[in-house]
């Protein structure tokens, strides 16, 4: 029996908690039947050891402190133990300190049930101290009679009592330093986890923002812009359709073409797709469509221009052509709300070769211009967002009375 395995006692070992249990619920119950039969099987040999040593009124003085102490256990040390209960166990420990002293004074041979009574102390105790105390208790009860002895000529002194002292006390330090360290670990390892939840309900509600950024980037990118020309193009086909009828048709044409791809727009949307207009083409294609369509709509003379794009294509991630195609709708939106301009001019241009590579689209009219440092506007901050998440990036360049350019680039993995 030693002090490692009486400690978990001490230590809850069937409690939970972080950091993990000395013993498990079974293991604990394992260590309670070895140490009940070993304390009996002890107790017996002494009882043996004393009749056989002893007579008379000696011998049932043993007899009667060893039977008090098989009692004590049973009544007050064993429930103790199971309950975990220190009121109980020290009341327990001062018979077991009182029934050693005996035992020391009248048959010194009998001390061997310190190889019981030390680890018991480290069974019951709640912390360091009370256990160097019952342990120097222990101690004095057990080389009392056997100094007298020795002092009066009749028995030599047994320093064994002191080395076990000696070794019970330093056994105890060091398994309650051992358990001071794993309450230390415990503790941090429920400071990580409780950090790691926060984390958790942090990291969620950055998810929660980024995701209604993301679909207010994409709303502001579709829908609204859809919902945009639909509302000018009514107006211009009000305007014309007392003079014009064949104008105001073509207008209502375009509405509906327009509704049409909002519709399939909002569907993608809510399917977590990508944009409609690639679904089924190329982003030369859909830029070329998108070009198309704005000049329909604005009466704006609109050019695509991919002579810059060489034979190579794009080679881009579906990522990346949403970024340059979304990007091309903030510019040509922007230019439809503010430019008030005559002509557009939409690039798709390629630049450089190998891991330095960039497809970049250009959209640059010859409208009324701004001061770009004065002007951040809603769509072009949500625009720059989107295209540093694939690791691209936007330029705009423009000057009251000088049009203006918007650039976007993005890497060609």
């Amino acid at each position: 029996m030693t002090l490692g395995s009486g400690r978990p006692a001490v230590a809850s070992p069937t409690g939970g908690g972080a950091g993990g249990r000395p013993l498990s619920e079974r293991g604990w119950r394992i260590t309670l039947v070895v140490h009940h039969v070993v304390v009996a099987v002890l107790v017996a040999i002494a009882m043996v050891d004393a009749v056989l040593e002893e007579s008379g009124a000696r011998e049932a003085v043993l007899l009667a402190a060893l039977a008090v102490l098989l009692l004590a256990y049973a009544t007050v040390g064993g429930p103790a133990l199971v309950r975990r209960d220190h009121r109980r166990a020290a009341r327990y420990l001062l018979v077991l300190v009182v029934v050693i002293g005996v035992l020391a004074w009248i048959l010194p041979e009998l001390l061997f049930l310190l190889f019981l009574a030390f680890p018991q102390v480290w069974f019951m105790v709640a912390g360091l101290r009370s256990g160097v105390l019952w342990t120097l208790a222990l101690g004095v009860a057990a080389a009392l009679g056997p100094t007298v002895h020795w002092a009066q000529g009749t028995e030599p002194f047994d320093l064994q009592t002191l080395v076990g002292v000696a070794f019970s006390l330093a056994m105890g330090a060091w398994v309650f330093s051992v358990l001071e360290h794993s309450d230390q670990r415990a503790a941090l390892i429920r400071e990580l986890e409780s950090t790691r939840a926060e984390l958790a309900v942090l990291h969620h509600q950055q998810g929660m923002v980024a995701e209604r950024e993301r679909l207010a980037r994409e709303v502001h990118d579709t829908l609204a812009q859809g919902y945009t020309s639909i509302v000018v193009l009514a107006q211009t086909a009000v305007a014309v359709l007392p003079g014009d009828p064949d104008a105001a048709a073509e207008r209502l044409a375009v509405i509906e073409e327009v509704a049409r791809e909002n519709l399939a727009e909002a569907r993608a949307m809510v399917a977590a797709f990508a944009p409609v207009a690639l679904d089924s083409a190329t982003l030369v294609e859909a830029l070329q469509r998108l070009a198309e369509r704005f000049g329909r709509e604005t009466g704006i003379v609109t050019r695509v221009d991919t002579a810059a794009l060489g034979s190579t294509g794009t080679a881009l991630s579906r990522a990346e052509e949403i970024v340059l195609l979304r990007g091309a709708q903030e510019a040509l939106a922007n230019v439809r709300r503010h430019a008030a301009a005559s002509a557009v001019v939409l690039r798709i241009s390629r630049v450089g070769s190998g891991d330095g590579a960039q497809v970049s689209v250009h959209v640059e009219d010859d409208g009324v211009g701004f001061d770009p440092a004065a002007s951040a506007g809603v769509g072009l901050a949500g625009l720059r967002d989107r295209a540093e998440e694939v690791g691209g990036a936007v330029d705009v360049r423009s000057a009251p009375g000088e049009g203006t350019r918007v650039t976007v680039r993005v890497p060609v993995r």
